[in-house]
């Protein structure tokens, strides 16, 4: 258990680190000046590489030879890709996905 200082101490060191990295990039990157190629380029494909990211690492321990073979996985990823293409919207489509998957695995693919 942390004593009262220790518990002070962690959160001004979290404060700090929110603020600096809230104020960093207005303090290196101002207003007059145009936005580096490289960092434009990164807020184009960052996106899309964390999105892969999660995927996989969500899918990293799925056996498709043994219990229920990933079919409540494939079929969220189902759910998620096609209330995408349809609503465009992106918090429908991950909570859609995830209310999907936890039916399925709560309801139909019992352990």
């Amino acid at each position: 258990m942390m004593t009262l200082a220790q518990q002070i101490i962690t959160i001004v060191i979290v404060v700090l680190g929110t603020m600096l990295t809230r104020f960093l990039p207005f303090m290196i990157f101002h207003s007059d000046k145009p936005t580096p190629k490289y960092v434009q380029y990164l807020g184009k494909v960052l996106p899309s590489a964390m999105f892969g990211l999660l995927v996989i690492y969500c899918l990293k321990d799925v056996s498709i030879v043994s219990g229920s073979h990933g079919l409540p996985e494939l079929i969220a990823i189902a759910v998620v890709m096609l209330l995408h293409l349809f609503k465009h919207q992106m918090l429908l489509s991950i909570a859609g996905g995830t209310v999907c998957y936890m039916l399925l695995i709560q309801f139909v693919f019992i352990a």
